[in-house]
């Protein structure tokens, strides 16, 4: 099985601690998840982000089809990153580190997502045709629906 590899940086214009509230609370990624992608949340989001927590979802990602999705939250710092793996769902493997950097004028997010597809050579058929792209696509969504919940970065010393 091949490894893939999604990797995204974006800044905005807010205050780690901002950051790390929204994005720690599991309640949020309903808020930067699609619509279409009936996302919703089964059980463990009742507290704030823990290792060792696991979260149900549902999710509807291709072609309205309902599929269950667990996550274990295995590693968190504070303020400075997590991790959460997939334990049950769609893919072979599910390996996604967010971090979180403090910079001039806000903070910088970066997340990095390790994944393996299921069904061998089907599976590698379908990651340059479907997987990748949908992944593209629901993290710039998440990316615009940040800036419109915090404003877009200006670097220290732009004009606009």
């Amino acid at each position: 099985m091949k490894l893939y590899r999604l990797h995204k940086t974006q800044k905005l214009p807010i205050s780690i601690a901002e950051a790390w509230d929204f994005l720690s609370n599991p309640k949020n990624l309903k808020t930067i998840t699609p619509d279409y992608m009936g996302f919703e949340i089964l059980s463990g989001a009742d507290r704030p982000m823990y290792a060792g927590q696991i979260i149900q979802y549902i999710v509807t990602p291709v072609l309205g089809i309902k599929t269950k999705w667990v996550t274990e939250i295995t590693h968190s710092m504070h303020q400075k990153y997590f991790v959460d793996e997939q334990r049950f769902g769609p893919y072979a493997l599910w390996h996604h580190k967010h971090f979180l950097k403090e910079i001039e004028g806000g903070v910088e997010m970066e997340d990095i997502i390790d994944y393996k597809l299921p069904f061998g050579i089907l599976g590698q058929w379908a990651q340059p045709i479907l997987v990748k792209p949908k992944l593209e696509e629901i993290f710039n969504y998440r990316q615009q629906k940040l800036e419109m919940l915090f404003g877009t970065f200006i670097k220290t010393g732009q004009h606009q």
